[in-house]
């Protein structure tokens, strides 16, 4: 199964306010595995960065001023999105983005039946934890150590490792846990502990000897009371 997995980075957190969207990464995944193919974008939000936003990701009104504007490059994007669920984190936010820039273009917007939202998903798995895309990092060992300011593709690409992690991580279909399963079983058997481990005596040759019987007999007969000889304690 195909899906796309995004984030975006934008002017403010309104579309109604008039924030627009400044930046589009994506990943696209197959059977939940990355497949290497990514698109990423920059867009002209015609209107200035405010410092909140520009705190956050740091994309400022020069850097933005030469880039295309959505519309020129709406087309591609659609195509690249197909009819594949769209995962996101906090996916209201960005499908509320995504769809006002489709809408200024009088393109239609994406269905919200499309979206995945891994905020949704974490808040159920792990009630009461952090839920931050940096937080879930830390929770699954993806390393985030390059996200020093918000980026839209490489959001993406740490979000595509957790989004794995939060379905069940890397083990996909019964084949695959079948054969983690075979692979435990022969270390065990075959790689023992060497706390678990211990001498087995070998069984002895041969019988007891008479004079041994003889030696075990009087032992026997000097303890009183024996529950194992008639007439011995209650």
């Amino acid at each position: 199964m195909r899906e796309i997995v995004f984030d975006t980075e934008t002017t403010g957190l309104s579309p109604s306010d008039g924030d627009r969207m400044v930046e589009f990464g994506a990943v696209e995944m197959v059977n939940r595995i990355e497949t290497g193919v990514t698109f990423h974008a920059y867009y002209n939000p015609e209107r200035d960065m405010p410092s909140e936003a520009f705190a956050v990701h740091g994309l400022s009104d020069a850097f933005l001023s030469n880039k295309s504007l959505f519309a020129d490059g709406a087309a591609e994007l659609i195509e690249f999105l197909g009819d594949a669920p769209l995962i996101a984190h906090n996916a209201h936010f960005d499908f509320g983005f995504l769809n006002n820039e489709l809408e200024i273009c009088g393109r239609p917007p994406v269905s919200m039946d499309r979206m995945v939202d891994t905020l949704a998903i974490a808040r159920t798995k792990h009630p009461g934890a952090k839920h931050s895309l940096d937080a879930l990092c830390s929770r699954y060992g993806v390393d985030r150590s390059q996200r020093v300011l918000h980026g839209a593709l490489l959001d993406a690409q740490l979000l595509a490792q957790v989004y794995v992690e939060l379905k069940g991580g890397r083990q996909i279909g019964m084949s695959l846990a079948e054969d983690a399963a075979e692979k435990t079983v022969e270390t065990v058997e075959t790689q023992p502990s060497q706390r678990l481990r211990k001498d087995v005596r070998p069984a002895r040759p041969h019988g007891a000897s008479e004079e041994e019987l003889a030696r075990h007999a009087a032992f026997i007969a000097r303890i009183k009371g024996a529950l194992w000889v008639e007439g011995g304690r209650n």
